[in-house]
């Protein structure tokens, strides 16, 4: 029997994604009852605001539940121009587009910005989707090994800068960062403004995690001299608001971008979900205690992982932001986590996954029970 099936040369390109496929496999093990610590998710462990979701139900019962204008309703789009201008950004409401959930946002710039054979430079460690994204884009890729340095852009900047030519056509900059949880300095983002603008490069600054910081400061990019016509600012509701399931993001750059990126947004998802755009200018407007105590959650958590770890002789480089962490295990990271699953039912995500060989993220978005649990089981069968 024939396959009728002509796959495209591109989605041959990409690999599904491997932190959703740890995390099927956490669930799939569930299912069958086996107890997992699943350390793989990247997603809050805090319910939605409640506010957040009387907001959503109150415009499901006003009806709001058709189709909205492609790049979001008004008063949304100008709650995020004023949070961008919180950030220094000098954003306007139609220099706005709003997105099913951040990825979305992500790839449309991807497909706005890339042809066939454009170079883009990704800073590894790397979330997984970047690579996938640029690829289907057409993408050739170069990378910045941020690992040598504490996983610190700083201290590589001038890697950065024998990697970044004429020919780039797309930086991705992701502060704090997934996997790693790093907050790049400002120091360090006026490096990559002066190398954008001494190039002409484009940069998309995936400022996802810039509520959930520690002990530093975030800077948005395109609030620095010279950035803010070459900036696309990625963000969104998922990882603040523990909105993960509402699917809710938003892109910011020049008129000119929106009005080409809203082409591809028009003509594929059309626009956000109504109700949940509503929903959305609440978390903006009034949430700051729900996302304040969550993230010193957070920071507890993250502190109690560094003093574990260093009990048994494990030393981490300890990020100032997100809620992942990058741990040293052995040179094959897939069999290490394969073996952390199956034999102390622990998930973890391979580093390998984010072009980081010998590493294993985690997840701190999960209780202090259960991350204690977690180094138990890794201690006793023999990983860490």
């Amino acid at each position: 029997m024939s396959d009728a099936y002509d796959f495209s040369e591109r989605i041959g390109r990409v690999e599904p994604s491997a932190t959703l496929a740890i995390s099927n496999l956490a669930a799939e093990k569930e299912a069958e009852g086996a107890d997992i610590v699943d350390l793989s998710v990247g997603e809050p462990d805090f319910d939605t605001p409640e506010n957040v979701v009387e907001a959503g139900k109150e415009a499901l019962d006003a009806g709001h539940t058709g189709y909205t204008s492609s790049n979001g309703i008004p008063a949304l789009k100008e709650a995020i121009a004023a949070k961008l201008g919180e950030t220094g950004i000098d954003a306007d409401a139609d220099e706005v587009i709003v997105t099913p959930g951040g990825k979305q946002a992500l790839y449309e710039t991807f497909q706005t910005l890339i042809d066939e054979g454009d170079e883009v430079v990704l800073l590894d460690p790397a979330w997984v989707s970047y690579e996938a994204m640029a690829k289907l884009a057409g993408a050739e890729l170069s990378r910045v090994d941020l690992a040598p340095h504490g996983f610190q852009l700083e201290p590589a900047l001038d890697d950065l800068a024998e990697t970044v030519s004429d020919d780039t056509e797309l930086l991705v900059v992701n502060s704090p960062s997934n996997p790693t949880g790093a907050v790049f300095s400002e120091a360090a983002l006026e490096g990559v403004r002066d190398l954008a603008v001494e190039h002409d490069v484009a940069v998309i600054s995936d400022e996802i995690y810039e509520r959930i910081i520690y002990d530093a400061d975030h800077v948005s990019l395109a609030s620095l001299d010279g950035m803010a016509d070459r900036t696309v600012t990625i963000n969104g509701f998922s990882k603040a608001y523990s909105m993960t399931g509402w699917r809710l993001g938003y892109l910011h750059a020049t008129d000119e971008f929106v009005g080409e990126a809203g082409k591809l947004h028009s003509h594929s998802v059309s626009c956000a979900t109504n109700f949940v755009q509503r929903a959305g200018i609440e978390a903006l407007e009034n949430t700051d205690e729900s996302v304040e105590e969550m993230r010193d959650a957070f920071a507890d958590r993250r502190d109690l992982l560094v003093d574990l770890f260093d009990e048994h002789g494990v030393d981490v480089d300890v990020g100032d932001g997100a809620f992942y962490m990058m741990i040293p295990v052995d040179d094959d990271d897939q069999a290490w986590c394969e073996r952390a699953i199956e034999e102390a039912a622990v998930a973890c995500v391979p580093g390998s996954a984010f072009n980081a060989d010998g590493h294993a993220r985690i997840s701190y978005a999960a209780s202090e029970e259960r991350l204690r649990e977690a180094v138990d089981r890794l201690v006793a069968n023999d990983l860490l």
